[in-house]
């Protein structure tokens, strides 16, 4: 190194106040004695603060220098992690809400006729517990209990007469036996006039409604439009009950809701005016089925029945083989009444079937049997709820099941 580096470097180290007046080591990469003895104890005594070289080597490297920080207490050493294979978390259990299975119809008209149940078939198997023997005497008290039950006189005397007949057979050995020939005999009854209603492709179909007030005439409309509109037909109510109050808007009410289009006039109207505007609506549309609504008329009244039959002629004229249905809508819970109204609308209106209503919580559903029987009258519908559903065909062979479980 020269002199004039030397001289340089000397004075460099006073104004850094660095002690020290030996000779910087020649920039070789060579270090000294001296520095090799202080690298030493640098290294065998880390704890202390070294000192700081004064080496040119050094500074020409413009390395910082590091003071090292004393170190604290040693702490425990963190405990060693190990792989593990990661797995799927156990399926939390989840409860999926059940869902009640809706009952079938069959099961609602158990339901509906539990009360019948009970007047008619309690009473027979009261009157035959601990019985080893029939004989006349349990057919007379069988008689009392289907009379009583609005199975009808005639009808009864029938099914009796009947019975009487097998006991002297000796096909009535035990009361098992005669409630197994009751149960077959009022089935046979049943079938006997048992005729579904068809809405044929005759366009207009007119289904004609007739029956006294309170029986659930327009209700049984409603559920009829609603039953041929869900099977796709066209279907038009006319309002001709003219003389209940709301009696219209009900039916309108009704139109609305199942789809169906109606012709209606004020109230007061003459229901003709109504029909023959309903007539000539339903042709001019193309409609399917045409259903006829009428005034509740008592059957005690003659210039009603005789109002009814006006209806039927401005029908046939418009329509020549119209109604080519006429439904008597009775109410099941009203018993012997009920066969009287049959009695007296089948001769002013030529009734071709029978709506039972309401047999739900009515004690005499064995009307059915007797309408149908003395009658000779087809149950087309009966009635076992509110819902548009309860209105279901009837079904001989379901409804003396029902009635007999």
């Amino acid at each position: 190194m020269s002199e004039e580096n030397k001289g340089f470097f000397k004075g460099l180290f006073k104004k850094l106040g660095i002690g020290g007046a030996e000779e910087p080591a020649e920039a070789t990469g060579e270090q000294s004695t001296e520095e090799l003895e202080q690298q030493e104890q640098q290294e065998a005594a880390p704890t202390q603060e070294p000192a700081v070289s004064a080496s040119p080597a050094q500074a020409q490297s413009a390395q910082p220098v590091v003071t090292p920080v004393p170190p604290s207490e040693p702490s425990a050493p963190a405990p060693r992690q190990l792989w593990t294979e990661p797995t799927a978390p156990a399926p939390v259990p989840v409860s999926e809400p059940v869902e009640q299975a809706k009952p079938s119809f069959f099961e609602r008209l158990k339901r509906s006729l539990s009360k019948t149940h009970e007047t008619i078939i309690g009473r027979v198997d009261t009157l035959l517990l601990g019985k080893k023997q029939i004989d006349t005497d349990t057919l007379e008290e069988l008689e009392e209990i289907l009379i009583t039950a609005d199975l009808g006189v005639k009808t009864t005397v029938d099914l009796i007469r009947t019975l009487e007949q097998r006991l002297k057979r000796d096909e009535l050995q035990d009361g098992a036996a005669l409630k197994r020939a009751l149960k077959e005999e009022i089935q046979l009854r049943l079938l006997e006039h048992h005729a579904p209603l068809v809405v044929t492709d005759k366009k207009p179909f007119v289904i004609m409604v007739i029956g006294v007030n309170g029986v659930g005439k327009t209700t049984t409309i409603g559920k009829l439009a609603a039953r041929y509109a869900g099977e796709g037909r066209k279907v038009l109510l006319a309002a001709a009950d003219t003389f209940r109050a709301a009696a219209a808007e009900q039916l309108e009410t009704w139109a609305n809701r199942v789809g169906a289009d109606i012709v209606r006039h004020k109230e007061g109207a003459d229901p003709s005016a109504v029909v023959f505007d309903a007539c000539k609506a339903a042709i001019a549309r193309g409609t399917d089925v045409l259903i006829i609504d009428t005034a509740g008329r008592m059957h005690t009244k003659v210039n009603l029945m005789e109002e009814m039959k006006k209806i039927r002629r401005v029908l046939t004229r418009e329509i020549p083989d119209g109604p080519h249905e006429t439904l008597l809508v009775l109410d099941a819970a009203t018993g012997q009444n009920a066969l009287s109204q049959a009695k007296l609308f089948k001769e002013a209106a030529d009734v071709t079937g029978v709506v039972l209503t309401k047999l739900d919580g009515s004690a005499k559903g064995g009307i059915v049997v007797a309408v149908s029987h003395e009658y000779a009258l087809p149950v087309r519908f009966i009635g076992v709820g509110e819902s548009v559903e309860d209105l279901r065909a009837f079904d001989p062979v379901q409804f003396v099941e029902a009635l007999f479980q």
